[in-house]
């Protein structure tokens, strides 16, 4: 699915919704190594942005994303509206991310259309 068909708007401009498909979402669960605590501590101790951690977030976004784009094809979509993001520690070091949004068909608008 084409990154411009995925919005977190309530619609797509230029496209009217032909049929809603209901909500799809792609989730995943990551866990902060010992490694990547030791260079994360040491990376605290000097402020800043602490890469490794905003490097592991960015890649589970990225993860949740595809996984939902990924349900959205297989539910026939061709555009995702009302896309959210979501997280939550399940316990110490483990966090659940989780991408959702509501699968639609959408036809470009017709130029001159009244609504």
């Amino acid at each position: 699915m084409q990154d411009a068909m995925v919005t977190t708007a309530l619609t797509l401009p230029g496209f009217r919704v032909v049929r809603n498909l209901g909500v799809v979402r792609g989730i995943t669960v990551r866990s902060r190594s010992i490694v990547g605590n030791l260079f994360g501590g040491l990376q605290s101790l000097f402020g800043g942005n602490i890469t490794i951690y905003t490097n592991l977030c960015e890649r589970a976004r990225s993860d949740t994303y595809r996984l939902m784009c990924e349900h959205a094809q297989q539910q026939g979509a061709n555009a995702i509206i009302s896309v959210r993001y979501d997280a939550t520690e399940l316990m110490a070091g483990l966090t659940e991310v989780l991408c959702y949004g509501t699968a639609v068909i959408v036809e470009r608008e017709r130029p001159g259309a009244s609504p």
